[in-house]
């Protein structure tokens, strides 16, 4: 059996890491295993990329298609064209994708074309938000999958409501929680940002085109960030494009001239777990911050008004506070005032979700 694993975004490589593992380890009683790694290249700087194959412990890539960036279309169309011809050439038995990425759904569409088998990881997710590009590409991508496997027992139900066979369907857990666990104790490790202290900070993650595109929505984002800062000190690793606009609407010398908030560069994945578990809590408009959270039982503002992992929600400590900035501050300071509820870890979210996973696919003939 060979097995093509394909990662492409930076969500991705947390939820590969376990994945490879797992099958590397299987390939030692299976002699007729193999398994191929493929990076898309879809996020192609260090930063975002590389950093995270090192601190993972993620075996260079068997090919790097280095697509690059470029609007969904051209991105999606490059990723095909450079993943077709190596799927001729491999002709392997399973592509197995994760996540909601462009490279996903692209993945998956050359494979199913081809004949050959795909395994959807992190299946069934569903925001009713067709706003959302990873919403298209998680419906898209799980309407050709073969084999569906999901991390909580709402995306099942969303499955077999769109008329997904229930053999198709293995509820396993969730990889990415299998990363943070094993790599919690490191991330613990590595020191905060001088001068904070660990319950003592909030973590903030803004990037949303709905969120930070326009000034109408920012600007008044910003300034409740600012009075949640007054009382509580914010850090703010900046995703590059929110950057651009906040200096776009003039807006970045107003966070400068506050000292509640501290804008950092990007960080690597322990650095930003490290920060996340010794916050007091989590602002973000992230999918699976939410997940991290609520493992780590840190309080989680979303500033979205839907999402697609509503277990953090009904089981965790996630809250959707949308972008009324009236919303939000009340719920921040719920939080600081100890008006919150206790969350708890979901079903299978037990750092073995890649072992089942694994074990799935060597069954299949």
């Amino acid at each position: 059996m060979k097995i093509i694993l394909v990662a492409g975004a930076r969500p991705n490589f947390m939820k590969v890491a376990p994945l490879l593992e797992a099958l590397t380890v299987a390939a030692k009683s299976h002699p007729d295993l193999s398994v191929l790694l493929i990076h898309t290249g879809q996020h192609y700087d260090e930063t975002m990329s590389g950093s995270f194959f090192e601190e993972l412990g993620i075996r260079p890539p068997d090919f790097n298609l280095q697509v690059g960036s470029g609007s969904h279309a051209e991105q999606t169309a490059r990723i095909m064209q450079a993943f077709e011809p190596l799927c001729v050439t491999e002709r392997p038995d399973w592509v197995v994708v994760v996540g909601d990425v462009n490279s996903t759904i692209a993945c998956a569409l050359t494979a199913t074309k081809l004949g050959i088998r795909v395994a959807h990881v992190e299946a069934g997710l569903r925001s009713r938000d067709r706003s959302m590009p990873e919403e298209i590409n998680r419906l898209c991508t799980d309407a050709i999958a073969d084999i569906l496997f999901t991390t909580e027992r709402s995306a099942d139900q969303n499955l077999l409501a769109e008329g997904v066979p229930s053999e198709k369907i293995r509820f396993v857990g969730n990889t990415m929680i299998d990363t943070l666990i094993r790599q919690k104790d490191r991330a613990l490790a590595h020191p905060l940002p001088a001068g904070l202290r660990a319950g003592q900070y909030a973590a903030l993650t803004l990037h949303r085109p709905s969120n930070v595109d326009r000034p109408e929505t920012l600007t008044p984002l910003v300034e409740t960030l600012l009075t949640i800062a007054g009382r509580l000190p914010i850090v703010f690793p900046a995703h590059p494009r929110t950057l651009k606009n906040l200096e776009r609407f003039s807006l970045r010398e107003r966070i400068d001239r506050h000292t509640g908030i501290r804008l950092v560069d990007p960080m690597s994945y322990l650095e930003f777990i490290g920060l996340v578990a010794r916050s007091r809590m989590v602002l973000t408009d992230s999918g699976g911050i939410q997940e991290e959270a609520t493992y780590l039982g840190v309080p989680c503002l979303t500033m979205r008004d839907n999402t697609e992992r509503p277990i953090t929600c009904s089981v965790g400590t996630n809250r959707l506070v949308g972008s009324d900035p009236q919303r939000i501050k009340a719920e921040a300071f719920a939080v600081l005032d100890g008006r919150v509820a206790v969350g708890a870890i979901p079903e299978k979210w037990d750092g073995h979700a890649a072992r089942r996973i694994a074990e799935v696919l060597l069954s299949q003939k």
